[in-house]
């Protein structure tokens, strides 16, 4: 028996049909070791050396100490067992470097005693599978060695600079080679928004028809002088970058525009005609296919590779036999096997014609080694259309599949040809030239755009010759002229397709990592998506701010495309990887003093983290942004007293002005610890404060903590009662009524008639609810449901009522065993979207974060990071004691 070893089990169940009963394939389920993900894991030879929480030896070679996780024991006892039993092993992982080192790293925990191949594909087809394991090769070292020295840079980077951010940030941060690089761009493109100055501008633009075509001219000079265009004035300045350009006020447009009307007729005084080639696309690559994703189909890149991915895996189309549709998806070639070149040759000259079929069309791979495969990605068989695909594919992916079809279809068809047309007119105004355009385009003959899925509308123009007129009546006339305002534009923010595109021009990262590191730095609280836009926190920025300052070196774009050189360098056996890594780690040539001489040397001048907002318009203090345990606020000074202010949660740093910060610190001081009243029942003061989430009141003031015999911490106080007020009530329209109003929640209803448990009503985090014991309806609002009317027997109605993901709960996955506790971490479907459990701790994953990219670190991270639950204290009567008690709390 042959064994063959696969990273996942679709893809084994596909295999092990087309190879026959003299194989038996498995599943490594990807990696089966790693660096330690916690100091659990740290091998008990290397704990007492100073590098063991690296688990690289950086004394000796940069050895790394790989354990096998406590998620992956299970599987390596179950390969081995397997490979004691086989007489010829076949490793069957990924051809990229990540799949390369995969079977590398089975080699090294199987150690088997009997021959081993290496073979690799790019497609699942019975074929693909057949023709690899007819050509066998060894596991390639030099691209082990390139993917280990990858994993062991990002362990040094991550595991160095981390703890600098801990220290001057925040804990639980992170820092990483790419994602860093990667928040730098969205945080620079927002301090770009922030630099910017608007500037006005306006033109002119004439309504014409001719022969009972209508069509628009604009204005593009007057007097010799061209007419300004958006991209003519500065961005920072908002000045015009040549003062030979003439820019129209709101007053010179009218004056011009009534001109023109009345300065008849206007005279055509060019019309030119060109015929134009327009070429299609390469084939995608793993980022262009992320990036039509988002822009054709709306796709997240995480959305687009686990869909892709699933493709890749194939179908069952009937026969009982599953077959990839698509090749490998992590790729950044762009080239077809010439297979699939005379395949689409033949499919284009059948289904449209030879006009649209001038021979193969080759495409040129811009990387130096594109190492993920040799491929791009394109459907295993191009005469399986959509059409074909569409009875066994959901609709997402059949959407994908198809984007991938026409893409691939399209690369290999005929240039589109384009008659384009121009046409000037001109209008004298008294003394003054005024200067009109007029484009057209036609399609004169489709070729590619047949299947393109960005179609090219014809813009007609009618039959115009110079020297004919415009005027009211007659063949070319004039149906009106309207001034148009402009304004420009902050530069965009980034949305996920186009900071991959960015990433991948500055050589940045590589085709596995674009999605994985969006949704990392999503993860991770650096970045908010909003929309389609990646919009930078504060904390974001605040990390950004530092590392730019103190390691520019390190975040630099131009460092980390050079790191990726030197990983391909490796992999082509150009440049010796322990000599890279110390250069890197310790200092050498172009890496000065090395990451461990950097940090040494800068840690001792870093500051707490801070952003400049300005100086203050009437003190001329520094105001900062500083950030707080649960919201950043605005600072004057050296803070205290009138001096700070909360930063609205939707609030984002362009928007931020110094104006604006002294203007929200100045009204917070002037409310200072506003007092509606006292409540009637406790005779405690109810405050009016706003937060960053919104206003809110609150009874009583913050307690000090009370201090005990023979313990160092001082017990926690019990804070005091909060409730927040709805966002549309403006502050100066709270009164005590409206606060004794929301305080009074939750409102004991009663007993449920059947299990007697006492039934509430409240308003939670999603709105308006009713609860008895754990059980929990949301109220109804648009049924006339309130919070502060509802009785027990509507609440008792809703509480019967089926709930949403009641019952068992819905097991995703196993994400793995937990390193500490031991305990069994689940991925599970929630009424909420996705979290994860070990039981015990449960953490929502972030909004757009991809649960099926999850891996055990990540779930350990967001477990211990998860909201402590709130232990319910022992009743146990003990002699009240006296409490001091403090100003109320300022916000």
């Amino acid at each position: 028996m042959k064994l063959v070893i696969v990273e996942s089990p679709a893809k084994a169940k596909t295999i092990s049909k087309f190879l026959g009963p003299g194989y038996k394939v498995v599943a490594s389920f990807g990696h089966i070791r790693d660096l330690p993900s916690s100091a659990a894991e740290v091998p008990k030879e290397i704990k007492s050396k100073p590098w063991a929480r690296l688990a690289v030896d950086i004394e000796n070679d940069f050895k790394p100490y790989y354990v096998i996780p406590s998620s992956s024991k299970k599987r390596v006892a179950e390969l081995r067992k397997q490979a004691k039993n086989a007489e010829e092993i076949v490793l069957a992982t990924d051809e990229d470097r990540e799949g390369e080192s995969i079977s590398w790293h089975l080699l090294e925990i199987l150690k088997p005693k009997v021959p081993v191949k290496r073979i690799a594909f790019h497609e699942i087809t019975r074929s693909a599978i057949q023709e690899a394991i007819a050509n066998p090769r060894s596991v390639n070292e030099r691209v082990v060695r390139a993917q280990e020295s990858r994993r062991i840079l990002d362990r040094l980077y991550g595991y160095t600079l981390s703890p600098v951010l801990w220290k001057k940030v925040r804990s639980q941060l992170s820092a990483g080679r790419v994602q860093s690089v990667a928040v730098r761009l969205v945080v620079e493109r927002e301090e770009a928004r922030r630099a910017f100055h608007k500037a006005e501008y306006w033109d002119i633009d004439a309504e014409l028809q001719a022969d009972g075509i209508a069509f628009t001219a604009g204005m593009i000079s007057l007097d010799g002088r061209k007419l300004a265009v958006g991209k003519d004035f500065d961005g920072e300045t908002g000045k015009l970058k040549n003062s030979k350009i003439l820019v129209l006020d709101e007053a010179e447009s009218a004056r011009v525009t009534s001109a023109l009307k009345d300065n008849l007729p206007w005279r055509v005084s060019k019309v030119e005609q060109k015929k134009t080639k327009q070429r299609p696309y390469p084939p995608f690559i793993t980022s262009t296919l992320q990036q039509a994703g988002a822009a054709v189909l709306g796709y997240s890149p995480s959305r687009t590779m686990r869909i892709a991915q699933r493709l890749y895996e194939g179908v069952d189309f009937g026969g009982g036999e599953r077959e990839g549709l698509i090749t490998y998806m992590r790729t950044d070639s762009v080239t077809l096997s010439q297979r699939a070149l005379a395949e689409a040759g033949r499919f284009i000259e059948s289904r449209f014609g030879k006009e649209y079929y001038k021979g193969p069309r080759p495409y040129k791979t811009k990387s130096k080694l594109a190492q993920e495969a040799h491929e791009a990605i394109r459907p295993t068989h191009l005469g399986r259309t959509p059409s074909d695909a569409a009875p066994y594919l959901p609709k997402e992916d059949l959407a994908l599949y198809r984007l991938i079809w026409n893409r691939t279809i399209a690369s290999q068809m005929a240039d589109a040809e384009l008659l384009k047309t121009v046409a000037e007119f001109e209008a004298n105004l008294g003394g003054k030239c005024a200067v009109l355009r007029a484009n057209g385009s036609v399609v004169a003959f489709p070729g590619y755009l047949k299947v393109a899925d960005t179609k090219q509308e014809d813009a007609l123009l009618p039959p115009l010759e110079e020297g004919e007129t415009v005027d009211r009546a007659g063949r070319v006339t004039l149906k009106g002229v309207a001034p148009l305002r402009h304004e420009t534009k902050p530069p965009a923010r980034f949305t996920e397709s186009s900071l991959v595109r960015r990433l991948e021009e500055e050589g940045i990262g590589r085709p596995s990592t674009y999605a994985p590191t969006l949704s990392l730095i999503e993860t991770r609280g650096y970045v908010d998506k909003r929309g389609n836009t990646l919009v930078p926190t504060f904390l974001g920025i605040a990390v950004v701010q530092m590392l730019r300052t103190y390691f520019e070196e390190y975040i630099d774009l131009g460092f980390t495309a050079r790191m990726e050189d030197a990983l391909d360098s490796i992999a082509r056996g150009e440049l010796n990887w322990t000599d890279f890594l110390s250069a890197f780690y310790h200092g050498a040539g172009d890496f000065g003093p090395g990451l461990a001489g950097e940090i040494e040397k800068q840690l001792p001048n870093i500051p707490f983290a801070s952003i400049p907002i300005g100086d203050d318009p009437e003190s001329g203090a520094p105001i900062v942004v500083r950030l707080g345990r649960t919201a950043p606020f605005v600072q004057r000074g050296e803070g205290g007293a009138g001096n700070t202010a909360a930063v609205p949660q939707e609030m984002t740093y362009d928007e931020l002005t110094v104006e604006l910060a002294a203007e929200m610190i100045t009204a917070r001081a002037e409310r200072g610890d506003q007092v509606l009243g006292e409540d009637p029942e406790t005779g405690k003061k109810i405050y009016l404060f706003e937060g960053p989430y919104g206003p809110y009141v609150q009874l009583g003031e913050v307690e000090e903590a009370e201090k005990t015999e023979g313990k160092k911490k001082a017990k926690k106080p019990k804070k005091p009662k909060r409730a927040s007020l709805p966002k549309d009530v403006p502050l100066d329209k709270v009164d005590l009524e409206l606060a004794l109003k929301h305080l009074s929640l939750p409102r004991l209803l009663g007993e449920h008639p059947e299990t007697g448990k006492n039934v509430y009503a409240s308003i939670g985090r999603f709105g308006p609810f009713v609860r008895c014991g754990d059980d929990f309806r949301s109220l109804k609002v648009k049924d006339g449901d309130d919070p502060f009317t509802c009785d027990l027997a509507r609440a008792v109605v809703l509480l019967a009522q089926p709930k949403r993901s009641r019952g068992t709960k819905t097991v995703l996955r196993e994400i793995g065993k937990h390193p500490e506790t031991k305990g069994t971490i689940n991925l599970y479907d929630g009424r909420y979207g996705p979290y994860v459990s070990d039981g015990k701790v449960n953490a929502s994953l972030k909004k757009d974060a991809d649960p099926d990219s999850l891996t055990l670190e990540q779930a350990v991270e967001l477990l211990a990071n998860a909201p402590k639950a709130k232990k319910k204290r022992a009743t146990a009567k003990r002699k009240p004691t006296a409490k001091k008690k403090t100003a109320a709390k300022k916000n």
